[in-house]
């Protein structure tokens, strides 16, 4: 190992995220640095070798032969690091690291965890806000709250809760809802990013999409709902992004039924990794928080006339 002695680590961090990414900008934003920083490492990293490790063309950076054998081992070495690192974390019984979406994060999590707090003074917990794909067994998250249709093999994962769906908007566009049908004279707020459409629902009462009308459409659920607070249409919505805004008022769900899409929240983690206390503390205090905070309205679970419930475990 002593040829390792004149290498720089930031700079075989740089190279190794530069093949396995692509380019530079992937480099930079994971790393944290700029674009120009990244650069640098790779020159000095290839001056303290002896050998190009990239050539430098107009549409980017093509890796060399000596590049392309690099890569494998770099990427294992990397990871066996981040894994030595993340040891010294995961022992800590008072410490836990959490990744989450970010709209789970605010529109739920942030509202509950103060009781989390309050009744575990002694957990620091932190939250990792986004929807990237995370490796409990290779990083420092020792949980991860994820919303999909399972099953997820590799890892240790518990059903927290299913999805279900509802409409909701303002209370003065409620007040014009009388029957589902009523929907199609009011605007449709949309995310094209979703997981379902707006079948889920209208299956319940037979009801098919062509009813639907247009209306505005955000690449974002969370600005869909303050489009729907501000009075801009009717928003297919599910409980954990909408609970406050209806226990608050801000919006109104005309509806009892929320049917079940199918896709449920799964709190995963490691297979192999032994639990703290503070992961036990925190997966018995979020599987109850949701239950009792969410519950069971009625109309909950109602599924189409041609489909089973799909009911939490």
């Amino acid at each position: 190992m002593r040829d390792l002695n004149r290498i720089h680590l930031s700079g075989l961090r740089a190279v190794e995220a530069v093949l396995r990414l692509g380019n530079l900008k992937g480099a930079a934003d994971e790393l944290g640095v700029t674009m120009g920083a990244v650069s640098q490492q790779l020159q000095k990293t290839e001056s303290q070798l002896g050998v190009r490790l990239f050539e430098r063309q107009g549409r980017g950076l093509i890796p060399t032969t000596h590049g392309l054998a690099m890569q494998p081992h770099l990427t294992a070495g990397m990871s066996a690091l981040s894994s030595a690192v993340a040891t010294t974390k995961r022992q800590r019984q008072d410490a836990l690291t959490i990744s989450v979406a970010p709209v789970f994060a605010g529109k739920w999590l942030v509202w509950h965890l103060k009781k989390f707090n309050k009744t575990h003074p002694g957990i620091r917990v932190r939250v990792e806000a986004t929807v990237d794909l995370v490796d409990p067994d290779s990083s420092d998250v020792d949980l991860c709250i994820r919303v999909g249709a399972g099953p997820y093999p590799r890892l240790k994962a518990e059903k927290l809760l299913n999805q279900r769906v509802f409409p909701v908007c303002s209370p003065a566009l409620a007040a014009q809802i009388q029957e589902p049908a009523d929907i199609a004279k009011l605007p449709i707020i949309r995310d094209p990013g979703q997981m379902f459409t707006w079948k889920t629902w209208l299956d319940v009462f037979g009801l098919d999409e062509s009813i639907l009308g247009d209306g505005p459409v955000y690449s974002d659920a969370a600005l869909c709902l303050d489009a729907a607070i501000t009075g801009q249409g009717v928003f297919l919505a599910w409980e954990t992004l909408a609970y406050y805004a209806v226990q608050s008022g801000q919006v109104a769900a005309p509806f009892a039924e929320r049917p079940a899409t199918g896709l449920s929240y799964w709190l995963l983690s490691s297979a192999t990794i032994p639990d703290t206390k503070a992961k036990t503390a925190f997966a018995n205090w979020i599987r109850h928080e949701l239950q009792t905070s969410i519950g069971r309205p009625k109309g909950a679970d109602r599924a189409p006339a041609n489909q089973e419930p799909i009911l939490s475990s």
